[in-house]
């Protein structure tokens, strides 16, 4: 707790008896760095996170981040949020601390000159020449996990903490994360459920009682999300992941592990190729009914000759590389296609034929039982394999039929044209030109 003048923080507020172990951490006689929450839904995770972040801007000044996976979902659930109560989130900056509000920018600045902003992850280049003391990453299971990569540096420079607070989100890096909080003496690790036997109120009654789960169920929330944001399960995967099952099954079936690079086979590459947003390049060798998944690269900002470089580093004898029809769109700068700059760079792309996403990502689905990935070169890609999802609306409550654009789709799309080309280099030549004929008639 801290005090300012006569506003003593936190503000008309205080933790929950369930929420005390994990203040403490952070804000007792130790002051912990490294916390991971996984807390069910309605467990109060943002609130707690804001009043933390009140209390330690006047600890030590300095910038606080909250972070969510979007920009728009910041804005909705933090910057504009209410509690159950109807009282707004900020409202716990009293206005005697508050020097200005930046709506625009999700930014407040009090009168010590310590700044809370609320940001998101789907743009993580834009928090490059920011020194951060303190971030909460608020549904971190659902963020772009080079986030913290990026920041990670920095908070150990500064001495700043940071606190990843979530419900599960199958095994992909929020699992990981809580795993490895679990063993790190000097991280505290906590996992909160929902339910009679959960989290309770002060009066004793529970938070989320299982009666109510249960109308959830009978209203139709699936089993799968009902574990999840309830049981804070693992096992079931990512409610709306389109390569979900797939993967999971590659985790049970240890093709997920170290997958040597074979100097007999030649290397063949997939592509999704950004222009003002992520390149990613896979790496894979075909061996028999395997398809080997072997490296994975991705970047942002770089021109074609900095992916041919990096190919070139590498020791691997090429085959096909494939990317998606655009790449023959010619540039206005230079009137000339992506595909022919490659070439002078060495690069000979295979076009992958036009064709409708729900096509490739059934493709992607066929291929995967198919696929060993290597457990290091190609973890972001097998991470962003388990993340990618199809968009939720948020007022109808069901998901649409179209992949939601996020830090996973680069690495996705690459995939999806892995798939289609692959499937595409199992023709004859006559069939090939028979297929490009009739997607150029679609």
């Amino acid at each position: 707790m801290s005090e300012t003048s006569r506003i003593i923080l936190p503000y008309g507020w205080k933790p929950r008896s369930y929420q005390m172990a994990a203040w403490t951490y952070m804000e007792g006689d130790e002051e912990g760095k490294r916390a991971v929450l996984v807390w069910h839904r309605r467990a109060g995770k943002d609130l707690w996170g804001i009043n933390l972040c009140a209390v330690k801007a006047h600890e030590r000044i300095g910038t606080y981040w909250h972070i969510l996976p979007t920009y728009k979902q910041g804005r909705k659930i933090v910057w504009d949020g209410f509690t159950r109560d109807g009282r707004k989130f900020r409202s716990h900056f009293p206005q005697e601390i508050v020097n200005a509000e930046n709506q625009a920018e999700m930014k407040v600045t009090f009168n010590n000159g310590s700044i809370y902003q609320v940001v998101g992850t789907d743009d993580v280049d834009s928090l490059v020449g920011t020194n951060p003391v303190g971030c909460i990453f608020s549904e971190f299971s659902l963020q772009d996990p080079a986030a913290w990569d990026y920041i990670r540096p920095i908070l150990a420079e500064n001495g700043g903490w940071a606190v990843f607070i979530y419900t599960m989100r199958g095994k992909n890096h929020g699992y990981k994360m809580l795993e490895m909080g679990k063993k790190n003496p000097t991280w505290f690790a906590q996992t909160l459920v929902a339910g009679n036997n959960g989290t309770r109120r002060e009066d004793g009654r529970p938070v989320i009682s299982d009666e109510i789960i249960d109308e959830e169920r009978k209203a139709g929330m699936s089993e799968e999300l009902i574990q999840q944001e309830f049981y804070c399960s693992a096992e079931a995967p990512l409610v709306g992941s389109y390569y979900g099952v797939q993967m999971a099954n590659a985790m049970k079936e240890n093709r997920i592990c170290p997958v040597p690079w074979s100097s007999e086979v030649p290397v063949d590459t997939a592509w999704d190729l950004g222009v003002n947003d992520s390149t990613t390049i896979w790496c894979y060798q075909a061996v028999g009914n395997e398809i080997r998944l072997i490296d994975f690269y991705e970047n942002s900002g770089e021109g074609l000759s900095h992916y041919a470089k990096w190919l070139q580093e590498k020791p691997y004898v090429y085959g096909r590389h494939y990317a998606p029809h655009d790449i023959e769109v010619r540039e206005l700068g230079t009137g000339k296609t992506r595909k022919e700059t490659a070439r002078t760079l060495g690069i000979r792309f295979d076009v992958v034929p036009q064709h409708e996403v729900t096509d490739g990502i059934e493709a992607v689905r066929n291929l995967l039982p198919r696929c060993w990935f290597d457990d290091k070169k190609c973890d972001r890609g097998i991470e962003a394999l388990k993340s990618y999802r199809k968009e939720y609306d948020e007022k109808k409550k069901v998901f649409n039929n179209r992949p939601e654009h996020d830090w996973s789709s680069h690495a996705a799309d690459g995939f999806r044209y892995l798939a289609v080309g692959f499937k595409k280099r199992g023709t004859t030549k006559k069939q090939e030109k028979a297929q490009d004929e009739h997607d150029y008639l679609r």
